[in-house]
């Protein structure tokens, strides 16, 4: 599995979302382009200890769910998201791109870091897991939308 502390990886991402445009449209899924970026700020921003929804502790997430957050198994299309979450209101393309590029750029200078606050809902990650899952994420919802 690739990770977002990989610069060849990190330059792929943002490749990837520079080819996006705002008349993008889904292959699977509700968002448009612009709420799937929003969408995608999330877990950044969770990793990050950024302003982000509250989400609960999840017993049966972290016991059944946890690994396939990094593993090399593909996520499944149309996998339920956690209500606080969703993304469902109109949102700027181009603001929502330009922050998501931000935070992916914050998040991969933290690839020397140790320790990290454990995940609201999954627990403790270690550096090399939260650089797996935030690659897997962005990867999963840019093959959404075909790039």
């Amino acid at each position: 599995m690739k990770s977002l502390f990989d610069p060849k990886a990190l330059e792929e991402i943002e490749t990837r979302i520079q080819n996006l445009s705002s008349e993008s449209t889904p292959v699977w899924g509700k968002m448009d382009v612009a709420q799937m970026f929003n969408h995608c700020q999330f877990p950044l921003k969770i990793a990050l200890q950024k302003d982000h929804p509250k989400i609960k502790p999840n017993f049966f997430a972290k016991l059944f769910f946890k690994k396939a957050l990094y593993s090399d198994k593909p996520w499944k299309k149309n996998l339920p998201t956690a209500p606080a979450l969703k993304v469902v209101e109109q949102k700027d393309f181009e603001q929502e791109k330009n922050y998501l590029l931000t935070l992916v750029n914050e998040f991969s200078n933290q690839r020397d870091k140790k320790e990290w606050d454990p995940h609201p809902m999954f627990g403790k990650f270690t550096n090399e897991q939260w650089g797996k899952l935030q690659y897997k994420h962005l990867d999963h919802h840019l093959q959404q939308f075909n790039v």
